[in-house]
């Protein structure tokens, strides 16, 4: 324990691995704190958007040493990949700020968040093909849908990372900026989106993740359709509207 932890400025949560020494890979111990961190982010509905940023390093992938002796039925109780599924069905905007290497279990985690910003000295990538085994924490999914069958392949299959500008133009991060203003972007991006209406951010959320696994355009319309028209019972629609029409800025408040 200790090794990560979650501190709150205004509406935004910063959830920080502090873990310097080894590149803040991604230990058993780590991840399984994590997931309690998360269940708390979850019930704190104070908490409107989360951060993820840890200094120098986003995540050098998983700690290595602690998977060399595994077998099938060790390495299925290792796996990062419920967790990081907890943090992709938060309900709320998530933002990855990456500094320096985001590799494999650390790709992954970034993978899990909504949107990604890079600084320019980022490398990303997937080496896990080089250890003799591939991305288990959801690597193998979520990039495909992100970048592409063929890019996600070619970084998979070969191992190589990919550097910010390259990440930029495959659509494997929303952003790229200078080192020293990653943690004020990240912020002022959170800081926006937590002014927005929190259960229209929850219900776009929710139903985008739902159109892309619909079977087909109808499917994911018709899942739209029922989440537009409910906000239309919530205090904050009418806030916005109102606010709108006055020519005012709106105040949500999640209800």
């Amino acid at each position: 324990m200790g090794q990560i932890m979650l501190k709150k400025s205004g509406h935004t949560g910063i959830l920080q691995i502090t873990r310097p020494q080894a590149l803040n890979a991604l230990s058993r111990e780590i991840v399984d704190e994590m997931a309690w961190i998360l269940e708390k982010v979850q019930e704190d509905r104070d908490i409107r958007v989360l951060v993820i940023y840890n200094e120098k390093n986003f995540a050098a992938g998983a700690d290595i040493k602690g998977m060399i002796g595994c077998g099938r039925e060790e390495a299925r109780a290792f796996v990062f990949a419920p967790v990081f599924q907890k943090l992709a069905d938060l309900p709320i905007p998530t933002i990855a700020a990456i500094e320096g290497y985001a590799l494999g279990g650390g790709m992954e985690l970034a993978l899990a968040c909504d949107i990604r910003i890079a600084a320019e000295d980022a490398k990303l990538g997937f080496p896990e093909i080089n250890l003799g085994i591939m991305p288990g924490a959801g690597g193998t999914i979520r990039a495909p849908r992100l970048i592409g069958e063929a890019k996600a392949k070619e970084m998979i299959f070969t191992g190589s990372g990919v550097d910010a500008r390259t990440a930029l133009a495959i659509g494997l991060v929303n952003r790229v900026v200078p080192p020293d203003v990653l943690w004020k972007t990240a912020e002022e991006m959170a800081q926006r989106l937590a002014q927005k209406a929190p259960l229209a951010l929850a219900a776009a959320k929710k139903t985008i993740e739902a159109g892309l696994r619909a079977g087909s355009v109808e499917a994911g319309v018709a899942v739209e359709t029922e989440a537009w028209a409910g906000l239309f019972e919530t205090k904050d629609q009418k806030e916005g509207m109102n606010a709108f029409v006055e020519k005012r800025k709106p105040v949500f408040r999640g209800k």
